[in-house]
């Protein structure tokens, strides 16, 4: 009988440190607090992808809706389809029209490009000397006649 008691004092003397073990190991894990710490610094990341950089292309407008807010600018060998968000942007699609050169700063958002600024580009001065000089040389042509 007095091992019987030995053996159930040391088993629940063992148990109770254990319990012990077992409560003090909660208050330590405070991790549920903790865990939700992880998806903030997720947050942060994701703020960081989601600040895209910003690009800019100039260009000639192949294709335009303004009251959609979409076009199309190509420069070289590709071309981008842009869609306007902005106000100001918008406003500026309603003065271009196809076959005008712009400047655009765009961003990347889920796949589609999306337009911040639009600016036409003054046309080039080479391209309007020639028109220049052919209407001069028009213009000679046509007084000469007229003083002989």
């Amino acid at each position: 009988m007095k091992n019987m008691i030995k053996i159930l004092v040391v088993a629940l003397t063992t148990l109770s440190f254990s319990a012990l073990g077992f409560a003090q190991a909660k208050p330590a894990t405070p991790a549920t607090p903790a865990t939700p710490a992880a998806p903030a610094t997720e947050k942060k990341t994701e703020m960081k992808s989601e600040k895209a950089k910003t690009h800019r292309i100039t260009g000639e407008v192949t294709s335009l809706d303004a009251k959609a807010g979409t076009f199309a600018v190509k420069e070289k060998d590709k071309e981008i389809k842009l869609t306007a968000d902005s106000k100001s942007a918008k406003s500026a699609l309603e003065k271009v029209k196809v076959g005008d050169m712009v400047r655009v700063s765009y961003t990347e958002k889920d796949g589609k490009m999306i337009a911040s600024s639009v600016k036409a580009e003054p046309k080039t001065t080479a391209a309007a000397k020639p028109e220049k000089a052919t209407e001069k040389k028009a213009d000679v042509t046509e007084k000469k006649p007229a003083t002989k």
